[in-house]
Order: structure tokens, then C-alpha cells, then sequence
């Protein structure tokens, strides 16, 4: 599903030259669970950026689901970011003055889903994570476990076939943490493609395959 080839990013500040990711080949199957491991700088959030074509290489190849990524405008960008590929993101990414509901709703009102449909998939997605009880509240009202369950939700009513989450559990607590990560356990059984940063090794066992970077190359 996910196939990068000799992927490089380089960025350039001023006179300053980063190389973030050097000659990365990789291979992720549909259906599989990837953690990417490595230190801070070691170039794990770009590589999950260019996976979540949120960022472009500098060069190689990027083919997800068989189509090459560079061939696509913003547009056709656009489309797979709100239909194919979802992220959760360590800060949560919550609009603070949008209830659950609203942030839930978010994908699907992007997606023009219609109302009646929305209200369902919500609820059900909402009950799934235990969350029910929270949709009327503002993230402000909520524990931080509430706000990733939340954050989780709107990953899954956008229907994506594959869940990137960056640091996911690098704002929670343990026993948190680890009820999130068991939540990415059953929806990666229900087939679900989940590829996850993290610099905690006890969180990595939770994946199927652990990827290590060093210094914007696979060392492991």
C-alpha cells in the first residue's frame, strides 16, 4: 500500500542545509502495523509528512496504493488526505471551540456526508471508544484521554483506509497510553493499515514491525 523508493528530503533555511530523510526504501503492506522508532531529528515525523502527503520529497518515489504521488495537483492531494490516509497527532489537534461533536464531524462535513449519516457513524464511533457522554463538551472540559479517544473518533469516521499517528501517546499518561494503543491494536485487526511514531519501546511492541531511523536513514 505504502512503497517509498530512494526517498530523500532536504530542507533549506537561508544558507542552511538539512538533509531530513537520505535514500529511504521501504515497503508497507495493506493491513500491516509499522512502528518508526528513533531518537529526536532522526527524521521519523517527515517520513510519516511525505507518507501523509503532507510534504513532498526532494527526490525518489512515493507510490501509495499504486499511484505515484508526484503526478498529483493539490487537489488530487487534498482528496487522499480527507479520504485515504487519517492522522493523530500528539497535541490532539482539537479546535478548542468546536464541542466533540463538531471536531467528530469534521471529516464528514468535508466529505458532504448528509446529516442523518453523520449523526450515525458519530454515535456509533463515539460508543465504540466510550466517549458518548463527551460530545457536547469543548476539549477544555475534557481529560487528555478524552481528547485523544476524540481525536481517534474523527481519524475513524473519515473511513480511511490507513491511520498515521504521530507521538500519539507523548500526552497521556500510562494507563492511557495504553488504552489508546489497544484501540489501534483492534482496528489494525479490523483492517486497518496503522503506521505510528514513537520514540517509547514499550509502545513500538505494540506493532508488528518496527522501523528504526538514525540520522534520516533505516538503520533496523
Amino acid at each position: 500500500m505504502i512503497e517509498l523508493t530512494t526517498v530523500s528530503k532536504i530542507y533549506q533555511f537561508e544558507e542552511t542545509t538539512t538533509c531530513a530523510l537520505k535514500d529511504i526504501s521501504l515497503l508497507i503492506n495493506k493491513g500491516e502495523f509499522v512502528a518508526i522508532m528513533g531518537s529526536s531529528g532522526s527524521g521519523k515525523s517527515t517520513l510519516l509528512n511525505i507518507m501523509g502527503c503532507m510534504d513532498k520529497p526532494t527526490s525518489g518515489k512515493y507510490m501509495l496504493d499504486g499511484v505515484d504521488i508526484s503526478s498529483l495537483n493539490a487537489n488530487e492531494l487534498s482528496t487522499i488526505r480527507n479520504t485515504k490516509i487519517t492522522f493523530v497527532f500528539q497535541n490532539f489537534a482539537l479546535m478548542e471551540k468546536y464541542t466533540a461533536y463538531e471536531n467528530i464531524e469534521l471529516p464528514l462535513a468535508i466529505r458532504k456526508v448528509s446529516l442523518t449519516e453523520r449523526k450515525k457513524l458519530i454515535a456509533e464511533t463515539a460508543k465504540q471508544l466510550g466517549i458518548a457522554a463527551q460530545l457536547r463538551k469543548q476539549p477544555r472540559q475534557m481529560s487528555g484521554g478524552q481528547q485523544q479517544r476524540v481525536a481517534l473518533a474523527r481519524a475513524l469516521v473519515s473511513g480511511a483506509d490507513i491511520i498515521l499517528a504521530d507521538e500519539p501517546t507523548g500526552a497521556l499518561d500510562h494507563n492511557t497510553g495504553e488504552e489508546l494503543m489497544e484501540n489501534l491494536r483492534r482496528l489494525n485487526e479490523s483492517g486497518k493499515t496503522i503506521v505510528l511514531v514513537t520514540h517509547d519501546p514499550m509502545i513500538a511492541q505494540y506493532a508488528n514491525r518496527i522501523i528504526v531511523l538514525s540520522d534520516g536513514r533505516i538503520i533496523a
